[in-house]
């Protein structure tokens, strides 16, 4: 018992206590500020930014992008330059719009 104690706590001293604005605790050894607790909550149930991860998820919120409208009025390579977007995301998203019988912008 005391070996477990001893490798969680060994664990978290690398770590940062931190508590979000809505009062969940949780540990970090970044400098990222997301709440692992609060994301989770987040997670969509449907639409089109359910096939993609959290952070290609928050990149397209960031930049205003809610529908597949405001999706398929960007291009690639637009969507590339957002932290969070990479070519795995890209891939889903297109796949999503040519379902729905969009694409993205042509550049």
């Amino acid at each position: 018992m005391l070996g477990a104690f001893l490798d969680l706590n060994m664990a978290n001293s690398e770590k940062n206590l931190r508590i979000c604005p809505n009062g969940h605790r949780y540990y970090k050894s970044s400098d990222c500020p997301t709440c692992p607790v609060c994301e989770a909550e987040k997670n969509p149930t449907s639409g089109f930014t359910v096939l993609i991860s959290a952070p290609a998820r928050r990149a397209l919120e960031n930049n205003g992008i809610h529908t597949m409208e405001e999706l398929a009025a960007k291009t690639e390579k637009e969507l590339l330059g957002y932290h969070g977007i990479g070519p795995n995301a890209i891939s889903k998203l297109k796949t999503a719009l040519e379902e729905n019988g969009m694409s993205f912008l042509k550049s």
